[in-house]
């Protein structure tokens, strides 16, 4: 555990408030994008996973890495670079088409005959593809299995009550021995509404614990003037690392 945990002196608690029931539509996401009120994607990359890529990576070369409700992420591109094949899933299509476009990489488009009104992009040298539709409407049929998943931005974006929905989905979308890099958020819940929504360690282990390992490697003060904005006193990144073990 890092010690930034520590200094924090914030007791994780497991009461959510009223978030339990709080639900985000679809369209709501849509608008940020069309906007431009996207004050969650990073620019230049999440350090967290500049710092445990040896973590996910665990010694392993030419990995299937997934990312959901990816938006426009950057590490998608960084990480194909490295030689992995990396599969996204996000519902706007105005994130894709920027991914790309920001990245200068050409690409193909394709409809998804399994899912209606779906599309895939996908790289001329076919090791980013990225799917526009529901992520609920994946599976491992369609889009295969994985080794490594980097969920930031995901399961603290899913509404609470689809969140045993959407892990029960990433549980059949892990290969054997592959490693799952999630990052939470903690903070007082009866302050802030959500998205992002306050995901505690004890849902962690109850919604993932039958199925892996899991650790918490690292606690990070992300404070900001947004989060005194929302009426926080205190806003933490939470990683931790579910290893799925044969």
């Amino acid at each position: 555990m890092d010690g930034s945990a520590d200094a924090s002196g914030v007791l994780e608690g497991t009461d959510t408030g009223s978030q339990k029931d709080r639900v985000v539509a679809e369209e709501e996401w849509l608008q940020k994008w069309e906007t431009g009120n996207i004050w969650f994607h990073k620019e230049r990359g999440h350090p967290l996973l500049q710092k445990y890529l040896d973590v996910l990576l665990n010694g392993r070369s030419g990995l299937r890495i997934f990312f959901p409700l990816c938006g426009k992420a950057v590490e998608m591109k960084w990480l194909a670079d490295m030689g992995h094949s990396v599969v996204g899933v996000e519902v706007s299509e105005k994130a894709l088409k920027e991914f790309f476009a920001e990245h200068s990489l050409p690409f193909c488009e394709e409809p998804v005959p399994e899912i209606s009104g779906a599309k895939k992009f996908q790289t001329t040298s076919g090791n980013i593809a990225l799917y526009c539709c529901s992520i609920y409407d994946l599976s491992s049929s369609i889009v295969g299995r994985f080794d490594g998943v980097w969920d930031r931005g995901a399961l603290v974006a899913v509404n609470p009550c689809d969140r045993q929905r959407y892990v029960s989905l990433m549980i059949t979308l892990m290969e054997k021995n592959s490693s799952y890099l999630l990052v939470t958020v903690s903070y007082d819940p009866n302050k802030h509404k959500g998205p992002p929504f306050y995901v505690p360690e004890s849902e962690i282990k109850s919604l993932f614990g039958n199925h892996c390992e899991i650790k918490c490697l690292q606690k990070v003060n992300d404070f900001s003037d947004r989060h005194r904005q929302w009426g926080l006193d205190y806003f933490l990144e939470v990683l931790y690392i579910l290893k799925f073990v044969t």
